[in-house]
């Protein structure tokens, strides 16, 4: 196991938290300026700031990794033959380990603010829920739904942006910009995950109700993208782009 490849997968990972989890726990809310407006990022700024960290870590750390990321692309490409599946245990303890790492920062730098408690119930420090802990409100079925089915359209547009037909140049800009729309669709159904590493960090700090949801943001993420990458090396892939 290359361990620059190791380093690459736990400081993106981290970098995804800080950024994404960061700019729901800090700024999406953050009250009104004296013209009654918001001074918040809201779901629209917390979507962009998840997308602009996988932009910014594949061009940055892509070509050390391949900028996984994220357990469920790590097996989605493992699924779709391009990751060697013998890699992918490591891949995935070094991003479950940076996004612990990058949620222990965002703990430590949110607490300094006097007053500040890490709240309860839907969203609580960017955690991710169904039923009570959803921030609409939705169903188990509804959020195991809508994990696997962003989680797999998330592997189609990773394996197509990145296939050897693709412009080389533009893949993390799709990829990143995918991951924005997902946020867009399903921040209200689950507090969108997409990645078991994300969700981990966030449910150890949030407490027990959301690390006993955990178990959905593993599986139905993990299976999404497997289908994903399935469908995609079935129906619209090329021979050419299966490297393992």
């Amino acid at each position: 196991m290359n361990p620059k490849a190791l380093g690459a997968e736990f400081i993106g990972t981290f970098w995804l938290v800080l950024g994404g989890c960061g700019a729901a726990v800090l700024a999406a809310d953050f009250g009104t300026g004296g013209n009654g407006t918001s001074l918040g990022l809201g779901f629209l700024g917390v979507s962009l700031a998840f997308g602009l960290t996988v932009v910014t870590g594949a061009y940055a750390l892509g070509p050390i990794s391949g900028g996984h990321f994220n357990p469920a692309v790590t097996l989605g490409l493992v699924a779709g033959g391009r990751f060697e599946a013998a890699k992918a245990v490591g891949y995935i303890v070094a991003q479950v380990l940076g996004g612990l790492a990058a949620a222990a920062v965002l703990y430590a730098i949110a607490s300094g603010k006097a007053g500040w408690e890490i709240g309860e119930g839907a969203g609580a420090f960017a955690s991710n829920g169904y039923g009570d802990f959803s921030p609409g409100g939705y169903s188990l079925a509804s959020a195991f739904l809508t994990e696997v089915v962003m989680t797999a359209m998330f592997l189609i547009i990773i394996l197509g942006a990145t296939a050897k037909k693709a412009s080389p140049a533009m893949g993390g800009l799709a990829i990143g910009l995918g991951l924005v729309l997902i946020h867009l669709i399903s921040i209200p159904v689950t507090n969108t995950s997409v990645n078991p590493a994300r969700s981990t960090s966030q449910a150890i700090f949030a407490g027990t109700d959301q690390i006993g949801q955990l178990w959905l943001f593993w599986v139905a993420p993990i299976v999404g993208g497997i289908i994903g990458a399935l469908i995609y090396r079935g129906v619209l892939g090329d021979n050419e782009d299966v490297v393992v």
